[in-house]
């Protein structure tokens, strides 16, 4: 057996990723691993809940930083022998997935409307079967664990219980009610939208000065406005309390132009008195910091755009009917015949539009379902000022966090569409029945309208597990461990889910939420297919391979928002095949029975080797428990390429190749097989096919056990001697390459150091020097080099030419003294290193301190 899989490891002298991920991939569903028995309690088991993607969607760039970060949490919680599951669903994304089905119907020459609702709604069904399995297929591609077995859907018969159980909740406890209140209205969709469908865009508009004449008839009050088609419904002017401009008016009245309406002029704090006039127009019925104003000095509510966008009735005969954009020239138009208007100025700001149809947001006070959030925030506060749940890193997401729930208010959770939760609600006559069944008797209508789809998503990590029934599921992976995010959603998804999971279970969803990066374009611009500026993770899988794409995502990520490396890609792609091609070295290497064993240790490499790979195997671990995936990432291949095959493989090849030094070939393969499992997590595909090729009867790697750093294998002693080794090496190697000595000449020396007894003979093959006697004196000191415990000195030989070394040091040092001259005078300047990127003077000064390094060592050669 260990004959035929040394052979078939001999005949493949490449990596494959495409001939090897999905044949992985099989080997570990085939073996179940990703769906484990709900047996247990939670606190002894692990899992995560994916932020479910939506179901129009397919994997984006975010989606595989995101799935690489809990893949890496799960596949090291798997590996410590925690019973471990990813829950895995997609969202129904209300607005996102029938916004999709018009479109698709429109093309046809049909509409939802021609079908009616119930056809409409079948034919989103058959959309997502026909769609919705697409990203299940691209995180398989990616290597993510979920349990695939068992996945959740938020329109599922089981999840939609869950969610009118909680809206039937909540409406009895008195938290859901039925309002008019002011809400972001789109137009486009004929549809409240939430918050974060809402986007701000620069606008260049009109600032116009309008003339309101006063009651009194003693002159006129100006105000300043952006939209004069939305003075038809002003019910007020205000102005600030503590402006001397205006506080005799305060108490009078003003005359509304074009309507007549009488206009009370109020004080109130809110009014900036250095914006515009410092008289501002109150319309509650289209602004909402005008509604906030008008409810609390109790003005009418006037509307004037209606929810298609266009003019209503109460706009006036001239008005109604007018699109907002028409309606703005006809009273311009109307105030320039009367003299109203007494100057303009352009004006840039922002507005908000709708993500979903690209219209402007009407701000308009609607007849809605709300939800009052005060008393669901206090909780949700307090667990994490307490540190029961905590972000990382705590600054700024926990401000961000804590601001919004400080300031909450209510949420408008219904929305005018015929795809998503439909409200539990009917309606006969002046009554109304909430209910998770439908009413007795007759003539009772249902609510037309669904639930926003933030209300069912806020239940995610306790209704995928079967709740309110008290399922084997539930007790044994809740509350889950981790909520990996971004920080756009900190508020909208994670606060609600805190809220929701308190007052439905008594327990906070989560514990910690790391909040990923959000990856912009190479060039800092936001990622967007449509842009032209997003990258496919597909392509650069198919490209590159998944391990290389996670490692790079990985090695770019931070707590910041951090710009697509394909630099990273390629390292981990490098990574990949290094660690192909060393693990065929070693294991075509090694003795035929030899076993893996940091206690075989002989040599000093050997001693040094492993008691590396302890320190490697800590710090990793410290770094992945406090999600710190760059830094170690980024450790586990300095510690591989660097320290494992720049150095140790170099160092014991000889061995290596000697018949019967058993010592190496345990801890070679010690070495690898503590390598592949740090590995495992990041790099899945190649560690697993690799260790497959192990000597021994082995399980998979995905639940081999996860390495314990042993401090009793760690060897200061070795750990300095071969630092030393390595810096001698590599400053005769520096000096080989500046004097241009051939390659494959010897040059002699005399190594004048202390500490170099077990390493010497390795020095001198490595750097190819020649180590003579100290007390023999043949041969000029062309050179004396230093290295740590002393120095090497360098004799004469034809392995170069003393002078033509001399003229090529000379000059480097020249260019050096110039490279450092050029440095300092730029670092020097104030307007670079005020105006600069930061990163660009940090990397200017680091080029200034490796030029001084190397400038230093050549004047002492």
């Amino acid at each position: 057996m260990a004959d035929e899989r040394l052979k078939a490891l001999q005949d493949r002298t490449r990596y494959s990723p495409g001939e090897v991920e999905s044949r992985v991939f099989e080997r570990w569903e085939r073996a179940g691993i990703f769906h484990p028995e709900p047996e247990g309690e939670a606190a002894k088991n692990y899992s995560i809940a994916v932020p479910p993607p939506n179901v129009t969607g397919s994997l984006h760039i975010g989606h595989a930083l995101n799935g690489t970060i809990q893949d890496v949490l799960i596949r090291m919680a798997r590996m410590r022998g925690r019973r471990t599951k990813w829950i895995y669903g997609t969202d129904h994304a209300g607005i996102g997935t029938q916004v999709k089905v018009e479109e698709a119907l429109a093309a046809e020459g049909s509409s939802k409307e021609e079908l009616g609702r119930e056809g409409f709604v079948e034919r989103v069904w058959r959309w997502r079967e026909e769609y919705g399995s697409t990203i299940t297929e691209q995180y398989k591609r990616l290597g993510a664990s979920l349990d695939y077995a068992d996945e959740r859907f938020t329109m599922d018969e089981d999840y939609v219980r869950a969610v009118l159980t909680v809206f039937v909740k909540l409406f009895e406890k008195g938290l859901i009610y039925r309002d008019n209140y002011m809400v972001n209205w789109d137009p486009g969709t004929r549809s409240a939208i939430s918050d974060l469908e809402v986007v701000q865009r620069t606008v260049e508009d009109t600032l116009y000065l309008v003339d309101y004449p006063l009651e009194s008839g003693s002159g006129a009050v100006t105000v300043a406005t952006v939209r004069p088609e939305t003075m038809l419904a002003d019910t007020a002017i205000a102005v600030n309390p503590d402006d001397e401009r205006y506080s005799r008016l305060i108490g009078e009245a003003a005359i509304l132009p074009l309507v007549g309406r009488r206009l009370p002029i109020v004080a109130d704090e809110y009014v900036d008195p250095e914006f515009g006039t410092g008289a501002l127009k109150i319309t509650p019925g289209h602004d909402p910091n005008d509604f906030e104003i008008g409810r609390k000095h109790g003005l009418d509510e006037v509307t004037v755009i209606g929810e298609d966008g266009r003019m209503t009735e109460a706009a006036g005969e001239r008005f109604a009917g007018l699109s907002v954009d028409d309606a703005q020239r006809e009273v311009v138009a109307a105030l320039r015949e009367e003299r109203l208007i007494s100057g303009t100025q352009p004006h840039e700001h922002e507005v908000p539009h709708s993500q979903r149809s690209g219209m402007r947001i009407e701000p308009l006070i609607s007849l809605q379902w709300f939800c009052d959030m005060a008393a669901l925030a206090q909780p949700a506060i307090e667990v994490v000022r307490g540190g029961e749940v905590r972000f990382h890193p705590e600054r700024p997401h926990t401000d961000v966090y804590l601001r919004w729930l400080e300031n909450i208010r209510p949420w408008c959770i219904s929305r005018q569409l015929w795809w998503g939760h439909r409200i539990p609600a009917w309606y006969r006559g002046d009554e109304t029945f909430v209910g998770e069944e439908p009413p007795e008797g007759e003539d009772w209508e249902r609510d037309t309208d669904v639930l926003d789809t933030w209300f069912s998503s806020a239940l995610w990590p306790f209704a995928t597990l079967g709740w309110p029934e008290k399922t084997p599921e539930l007790r044994a992976f809740y509350p889950t461990d981790v909520l990996v995010t971004g920080r756009d959603i900190i508020f909208l998804w994670v606060a609600r889910m805190v809220m929701m999971g308190i007052e439905f279970t008594g327990e906070v969803p989560f514990r910690d939420v790391p909040i990923n990066s959000i990856i912009q374009s190479p060039e800092g611009k936001r990622m967007s297919k449509s842009l032209g500026t997003g990258i496919d993770p597909l392509e650069e899988i198919e490209q590159h391979g998944a391990d290389a794409l996670r490692f790079g995502l990985l090695a770019m990520s931070s707590s910041q928002d951090v710009r697509y490396s394909a630099q990273r890609v390629k390292q981990g792609e490098e990574l990949a095949n290094k660690l192909w091609n060393a693990s065929r070295l070693i294991l075509l290497g090694v003795a035929e029975d030899a076993e893996p064993s940091p206690t075989a240790a002989e040599t000093v490499e050997d001693r040094w080797i492993v008691s590396r790979l302890e320190r490697v195997t800590a710090r990793v671990t410290e770094l992945l428990d406090g999600f710190q995936f760059s830094p170690a990432a980024l450790d586990l291949y300095d510690a591989f390429w660097s320290e494992l095959c720049d150095w140790y493989l170099e160092l014991v090849k000889p061995r290596l190749y000697e018949d019967g030094d058993r010592a190496v070939s345990a801890t070679l393969l010690h070495a690898l097989d503590r390598t592949l499992r740090l590995l495992h997590p990041t790099m899945p595909f190649v560690t697993e096919e690799i260790w497959s090729f192990l000597p021994g009867d082995r399980e998979l790697l995905a639940t081999a056990d996860w390495p314990e750093a042993d401090e009793s294998l760690l060897d200061e002693p070795a750990e300095e001697a071969i630092g030393c080794l390595m810096t001698a090496v590599t400053e005769l190697r520096r000096y080989r390459e500046q004097v241009g000595a051939t390659p494959s000449a010897m040059i002699p020396g005399r190594l004048v150091a202390k500490g170099y007894e077990d390493t010497a003979g390795h020095i001198a093959r490595l750097a190819r020097f020649e180590f003579l006697p100290e007390t023999q004196e043949d041969g000029d000191v062309l050179a004396t080099l230093s290295v740590p415990g002393g120095a090497v000195q360098v004799l004469g030989s034809d392995a170069f030419d003393p002078e033509e070394a001399e003229r090529r040091l000379s000059a480097r040092r020249e260019e050096l003294r110039a490279e450092v001259d050029r440095a300092e005078r730029k670092l020097g300047n104030a307007g670079f290193v005020e105006k600069a990127p930061p990163d660009v003077v940090e990397a200017e000064r680091r080029k200034l301190d490796e030029y001084r390094q190397a400038l230093e060592r050549l004047e002492h050669d």
